[in-house]
């Protein structure tokens, strides 16, 4: 139902920095008002908005701040990084069912300079909650932040598939690398090696510190509307080919290790096959891929849950530089999280939309469809965006 009716028509983002100085109420209004003004639309045009549960700016105080009006659409995702792609899909749906004609998705963040998102809370278990319940199973043993649990993770990869660190150090050297040539990118302009990676300290063994993304502060967002308007409007749309959220069987929040089988994303392989259903397309019909790499590891299995490798094939993708923008499937061309910026994904989002009009500081060559996946590890989401 959903498939070409949607369409991405603008998108707008602060600058990413390590110390912004402004509220996240007041970096998500910029981030709204120039997505707008990138679609040549006002405020008054806007009638719904999406957001994270995690994002401190309700609804009606983004709406306020930049002079939007009435709203008769609004939505709120879970599972962090894992809402970014789904924020698009809810967006979409509203318009396709006539819910509201334009909806502006957005997320902002202080992240380096408010909430650290990857410091240890001991206050994560105790709770009665479900998630409660879950954490007092292994943040009593030290499995308190992310990396740890991706730690765990990458640790049984590596021991099915005879990966090595410098295997995860390739995913990271590379995002640097095309970071170094995107003016927007924190790190432009500062390309790493291997062996700096592999001289970076420990986080979790085996996570060095440059298997971690960056935190950064900034926003970014989306103005989502019909494919028939937002072709009138001031840039080439991106359309929305599909969409599809995804739970694996035995989820749970970042650390699944319940499942029999530990070197999987299964919620990923859900995301995978309802894409390449809802869109007709294939690995193959693929240019560009913009992936979740929060951390290093999960790339390689995004790569194989996809469908680009098989199963333990990953590490050898990486040795052919399969993922470089002269290789087999550019991975992340404005340098994701690890190179650009943490922004939940939201950031991939928008360079995804900047390959399709052809714009994009490390233009990929022919795109027409682009795949983007949103956080990994837990309940996630992707999309497939192409060209009018």
């Amino acid at each position: 139902m959903l498939s070409g009716r949607t369409a991405i028509a603008g998108i707008g983002a602060t600058e990413f920095s390590k110390e912004s100085g402004r509220s996240e109420l007041r970096l998500a209004a910029e981030a709204v008002l120039a997505a707008l003004d990138d679609a040549g639309l006002s405020p008054g045009d806007v009638d719904g908005l999406v957001t994270f549960t995690q994002d401190s700016n309700q609804e009606i105080a983004v709406a306020r701040e930049t002079g939007i009006g009435d709203l008769r659409f609004f939505s709120r995702v879970e599972y962090g990084g894992g809402a970014a792609c789904a924020t698009v899909a809810h967006a979409a749906m509203a318009v396709a069912t006539g819910m509201a004609d334009t909806v502006v998705c957005y997320r902002a963040f202080n992240e380096r300079s408010g909430r650290r998102f990857g410091q240890p809370n001991a206050r994560l278990t105790g709770e009665p909650t479900s998630q409660g319940l879950e954490m007092s199973w292994h943040v009593p043993f030290g499995l308190m932040t992310p990396a740890a649990w991706v730690a765990m993770f990458a640790q049984r990869y590596m021991h099915a598939y005879n990966a090595t660190s410098e295997d995860f150090g390739r995913v990271a050297v590379t995002m640097r690398r095309h970071a170094a040539t995107n003016p927007a990118a924190w790190f432009h302009r500062r390309p790493i090696t291997l062996e700096e990676h592999q001289a970076s300290r420990w986080i979790v063994e085996p996570l060095h510190l440059l298997d971690c993304c960056q935190e950064s502060d900034g926003a970014v967002a989306l103005v989502v509307t019909s494919t028939e308007r937002a072709r009138d409007l001031r840039r080439s749309p991106a359309v929305i080919t599909a969409a599809a959220q995804g739970s694996g069987a035995g989820q749970m929040m970042m650390a699944s290790y319940y499942r029999d089988d530990m070197t999987g994303l299964p919620e990923m392989s859900v995301v995978a096959r309802q894409l390449w259903k809802t869109s007709g397309l294939s690995p193959g019909d693929i240019q560009t891929a913009i992936l979740y790499d929060h951390f290093t590891p999960f790339v390689l299995t995004q790569l194989e849950e996809l469908g680009f490798c098989g199963r333990g094939e990953a590490p050898g993708f990486l040795r052919d530089g399969g993922i470089a923008l002269t290789g087999r499937l550019p991975v992340n061309p404005h340098g994701g999280q690890l190179g650009e910026a943490y922004i939940h994904g939201m950031n991939g989002i928008a360079e995804a939309v900047r390959q399709v009009r052809g714009t994009a500081a490390n233009q990929v060559m022919g795109v027409t469809n682009v795949l983007v996946t949103a956080g990994t590890g837990v309940p996630t989401s992707g999309l497939i965006l192409s060209t009018g």
